[in-house]
């Protein structure tokens, strides 16, 4: 026990640290009463951190359950305390509302139960977009880069965010690779959304803080947006195709990212993720511009393109941007092309990237073990059956592995299936429950207007439990059930 408090203590400083960067916003546009808030809620972590630190001194090591426990409970932990300067602002209804949105923010899922975002300080607007930044890459991921000395057993907690590719031997190095690519990006992007933003008649500052709120939205896949009418406030093609570019590039695994950075460009073309989520892509983009394309709701095919691909893009990273009102999926879009959208987000982009959903390796690796044993009914019983496939280096496609993604993936579509008929139990059609549930569970943000301040707080915490689940991908979670259960029989 004193080891995870320790541990959890921890990543709450770190939250804490987080919080300077919105604190020194506020403190700049003289928002006093923002600033204010965010103090109170900086003590609250130090206090709750290094108070935990200090009660549960030990010199003990993470064990493999532990960094588990601590990775899933940090994030519970990170959403209750984070949760105070929302609450604090009086934008939210609730606490639990406040415990919504952060969870939304951590998890990169995007939805939001914020009152009057347009008016909302610059610095409560600077602290949603850190957190989905943040969460982006990961909370340990920043407490390991920043907070933690190496120890043979911290790879726990690097896993235990579903994130499992080593760029580098050393998981706190391979930690820290990832903030440098990733501000590599934030450079570049904000930059470029800058420069587009006073190219479309904005006030410098304006341009910039959008600039960068956008670029944190979009590479983590988070979704916020500084405007209630998210990408459609900017009534821009070329922000819609910078904020394109910036959120695929954010939904690719850190792997990809550290083999481009190194010249490995034909990984591009060959890794078996990128082949996966295009064909995904393409085909659900043609059913729902076919589904739409009779119903004359868009004047040219031009128009149609740009809304259902932007649209397809966004719910298939998991990123939630949107150019279309939300409630247009049910009055316009019709089933038929919702239900290529829900399965756009259901299934996600690349795995241990900013995006969630099942994963484009899962579902490549299915489908290629799928395809292996047709092969083997089909061949000769002395024929010898090999399956390969590419991802950063050519792999042989084992049972475990196969039978690990299936496993996963059916976990995710049973997660799916509990939180629509949870919606459906609350009184809501069919289509609009599973549309908001799935997007909640794979962190996607994308909404048909269904979810609203006043949404029932039973279904708003099935929507937080949904997200938490899905961003951690179940073995933290279920790893915390099991030491806890471990724990009441011990007793």
């Amino acid at each position: 026990m004193a080891v995870i408090g320790k541990y959890t203590g921890k990543i709450i400083v770190g939250v804490g640290m987080l919080m300077i960067i919105p604190l020194v916003t506020s403190l700049v546009f003289a928002e006093w009463d923002t600033a204010v808030d965010f103090v109170i809620s900086m003590m609250v972590c130090f206090v709750f951190g290094f108070g935990t630190q200090l009660v549960c001194r030990t010199s003990k090591d993470l064990a493999w359950s532990h960094g588990l426990v601590v990775a899933s409970g940090s994030w519970i932990w990170a959403t209750l305390i984070g949760c105070m300067p929302h609450y604090l602002s009086s934008h939210e209804g609730s606490y639990l509302d406040s415990m919504f949105d952060v969870m939304s923010g951590y998890t990169t899922t995007g939805m939001y139960l914020l009152q009057d975002l347009d008016h909302v300080s610059n610095g409560l607007n600077m602290w949603r977009h850190v957190l989905t930044y943040a969460g982006g890459q990961g909370i340990v991921v920043i407490a390991l880069t920043f907070l933690f000395k190496g120890t043979g057993a911290i790879y726990q907690l690097y896993a235990g965010e579903g994130k499992e590719e080593r760029l580098l031997p050393n998981v706190i190095n391979t930690a820290r690779a990832i903030w440098v690519m990733s501000l590599g990006w934030l450079i570049a992007g904000w930059v470029l959304l800058s420069a587009a933003g006073l190219w479309l008649g904005m006030r410098p500052d304006r341009a910039i803080l959008h600039g960068l709120w956008m670029f944190m939205g979009a590479f983590s896949t988070g979704g916020f947006a500084p405007q209630s009418f998210n990408t459609i406030w900017f009534h821009s093609s070329l922000y819609e195709a910078l904020c394109v570019v910036i959120f695929v590039a954010g939904s690719l695994n850190f792997a990809m990212h550290w083999s481009l950075w190194h010249g490995h460009r034909a990984e591009l073309r060959k890794n078996i993720e990128i082949r996966s989520f295009a064909v995904t892509l393409v085909v659900l983009s043609a059913a729902a511009a076919w589904a739409l394309a009779d119903t004359g709701i868009y004047g040219n095919g031009v128009v149609l393109f740009r809304k259902v691909f932007y649209q397809l893009v966004s719910a298939h990273t998991t990123t939630g941007f949107g150019t279309i009102y939300s409630r247009s999926f049910v009055t316009q879009w019709g089933e038929a092309a919702m239900l290529a959208t829900i399965a756009a987000m259901a299934l996600g982009a690349s795995s241990c990237s900013t995006a969630g959903g099942i994963k484009a390796l899962r579902v490549g690796l299915i489908t290629k073990s799928f395809l292996g044993d047709i092969r083997r009914l089909i061949s000769p019983g002395s024929a010898r059956i090999t399956v390969r496939y590419h991802h950063i280096r050519d792999q042989i496609l084992n049972d475990d592995t196969a039978r690990v993604a299936l496993t996963v993936t059916l976990t995710f579509v049973t997660m799916y299936a509990v939180v629509v008929f949870i919606g459906v139990l609350f009184g809501y059609p069919l289509a609009d429950a599973a549309f908001e549930g799935v997007s909640a569970a794979s962190n996607s943000g994308l909404s048909c207007g269904l979810l609203s301040p006043t949404t029932p707080d039973g279904l708003k915490l099935s929507y937080v439990i949904a997200m938490w689940l899905g961003r951690l991908e179940f073995v933290a979670v279920l790893a915390t059930a099991g030491w806890l259960w471990a724990s009441v029989k011990g007793r």
